[in-house]
């Protein structure tokens, strides 16, 4: 079940937040079904307007799991900017599952939205 590459068009890791950190910390998630029977090796490349692309950033996802990764948490090979548009490209030895979501805490009233990855 799943793809083996996807695409997110859409991240925008918002600059500001409001109320306590860590919880409640703009952000932007990439979250990882796994339904198979053997781990998912991961990379992430991220790509921008105005540079590079940056990556691959490595990630497992165990067999029959998910994981959430926030992109703010992305370290190696470089943290990625705020308030900078970005797209992604996902890529997995094995099929799995990715969607992605956005916590927006800039504003007094969160702003929560989930988007499914494009698969190809």
């Amino acid at each position: 079940m799943g793809r083996t590459t996807w695409m997110i068009s859409a991240g925008h890791i918002p600059l500001r937040s409001t109320g306590r950190e860590p919880e409640n910390t703009s952000r932007d998630e990439l979250c990882f079904l796994n339904a198979g029977y053997r781990e998912a090796q991961v990379e992430v490349t991220l790509f921008y307007a105005d540079r590079e692309p940056v990556g691959p950033y490595r990630l497992e996802i165990p067999p029959r799991r998910i994981r959430r990764v926030r992109v703010n948490n992305l370290i190696n090979p470089e943290a990625p900017p705020l308030d900078t548009d970005y797209g992604a490209v996902i890529e997995s030895n094995v099929p799995i599952v990715v969607q992605f979501e956005r916590t927006d805490t800039s504003d007094a009233k969160p702003a929560m939205p989930a988007i499914m990855g494009f698969a190809t």
